[in-house]
């Protein structure tokens, strides 16, 4: 005999419905039992992440119904947010890839989208559709409880919340970097970005090399490393920014210019200079007072830092394998009147012992692994290999000062906090995990949020 699924299915919603066995009202001969779970949101038709999340919930409501309990399980809608808002903006503005998504993909007529102009508008289509889901999949639910996260009995729960909390002192007042749209204006988080991706933001070091009048600051993730400093790298076909930061006069890149800003340090442009103009002069590095080139490389990420980078190619595979490039291009070198043999003459410096390498781990790296190009997209690999494996048992050489014989994690705790208090270095904020837009398509930054409440 044949069982027909759909109609089984069908029979026993109907009489769950007729018999409102899922609502709970009290009973004083049962236990209480309430759970919840985190509310969906709606911008779009429910997925299996959404099948996986409430069946959970689902399973263990009817588990406690069957021991006994008097379970309610209510479920809510989340309105609020900014994922919402940029795709109405973004369907207003006609943007085709969205509108393709939508009427091909979540099957809405086109009439339906020109009601999407309000964002509410689409959050109820699809708090709908949702519904209609969880319903058909027979979720024991007591519909009854429905809200959404815009209804003024909620917003008046979440005012207690915070208020309950601030009188705990579980709540300060201060600044704190997120990561930030400037077109709307607000904070973004993973469902606020293209692709829903966690904005991951990271410390850098900024290290203040003396360049004549000015600071050339370089980024750095490992300040430990200044001590094997053997050049500066600067990108050669691009224009570059004097400005004075909290009073110092600065060469950054443009990018880095507005990231300052963003992060609350007082900035003013007082002028342009091209980063060919630069290669070849010196610059005087603050811990150990020694001079170095600055040369020239393509490479340099203008958006990354702020857009000079220091060089320590004993232990950053990418500085050894640069360095090796140009000591092989004597054509480049000639147009800023810098000879081969200067450049061969800047050795590698070691700093750091670890178990399994020789005194120049990154020439030991680039061997085994056949490297040699700056473009090998080995060089990635090998470098986050290196990394990780001195971060755990590298040993502060002894030619590192008063770092001699610290790990790695002691080293760059020690030299960043020195150099903080000696004014020779300072703190930048930036987003780790590579470029990241906002739902509108704007490209996400870091920003000092200032004078906010956080739990």
């Amino acid at each position: 005999m044949t069982i027909k699924w759909r109609v089984l299915e069908n029979k026993w919603r109907k009489k769950w419905d007729e018999n409102h066995v899922f609502e709970a009202d009290p009973d004083p001969n049962k236990p209480k039992y309430y759970l919840t779970v985190a509310y969906p949101y709606p911008n779009s038709p429910q997925h299996i992440g959404h099948g996986r999340t409430y069946t959970l919930a689902d399973i263990h409501a009817r588990y406690m119904r069957m021991k006994g309990y008097n379970v309610l399980l209510p479920m809510a809608f989340h309105y609020t947010g900014t994922p919402i808002l940029a795709m109405s903006k973004r369907l207003v503005s006609g943007d085709k890839d969205l509108i393709e998504t939508f009427t091909s993909l979540y099957n809405v007529s086109q009439n339906k989208i020109r009601d999407f102009s309000d964002p509410i508008n689409i959050a109820r289509h699809f708090h709908q559709e949702l519904k209609l889901g969880m319903k058909e999949i027979g979720y024991s639910i007591d519909w009854r409880r429905e809200f959404t996260t815009v209804d003024p009995q909620y917003n008046r729960f979440i005012e207690w919340q915070f208020t309950t909390l601030r009188k705990k002192g579980f709540i300060t007042q201060g600044s704190h970097p997120v990561g930030w749209c400037p077109n709307e204006g607000n904070p973004v988080g993973q469902h606020d970005t293209l692709g829903d991706v966690e904005p991951e933001i990271g410390e850098y070091t900024v290290i203040k090399f003396q360049f004549d009048e000015y600071i050339i600051p370089t980024a750095t993730l490992r300040p430990e490393t200044i001590y094997g400093v053997t050049n500066i790298w600067i990108r050669p076909d691009i224009i570059y920014v004097k400005i004075l930061v909290d009073g110092e006069k600065w060469i950054v890149s443009k990018e880095c210019e507005k990231k300052l800003k963003y992060l609350g340090r007082k900035v003013k442009q007082e002028g342009l200079i091209n980063g060919s103009d630069i290669v070849g002069k010196s610059v005087l590095n603050p811990l150990i007072n020694s001079s170095h080139i600055i040369l020239p490389a393509p490479f340099v990420n203008p958006n990354n830092g702020t857009g000079l980078v220091m060089s320590v190619p004993a232990h950053a595979p990418y500085d050894l394998q640069a360095l090796k490039d140009l000591s092989n291009d004597e054509k480049s070198l000639e147009k800023y009147n810098i000879s081969i043999e200067t450049v061969k003459l800047l050795k590698p410096i070691s700093i750091v012992e670890s178990e399994g390498y020789t005194d120049i781990p990154t020439e030991d790296i680039l061997q085994k692994k056949g490297i040699s190009s700056q473009s090998d997209i080995k060089l990635e690999e090998v470098t986050s290999e290196l990394y990780a494996h001195e971060f755990h048992l590298g040993i502060m050489k002894s030619n590192t000062d008063t770092c001699t014989g610290m790990n790695i994690p002691e080293a760059r705790e020690f030299v960043k906090i020195s150099m903080f208090k000696e004014n020779k270095a300072s703190m930048m904020h930036e987003i780790m995990n590579g470029n990241i837009a906002c739902r509108c398509g704007t490209a996400c930054v870091v920003k000092m949020f200032e004078n906010q409440w956080f739990i």
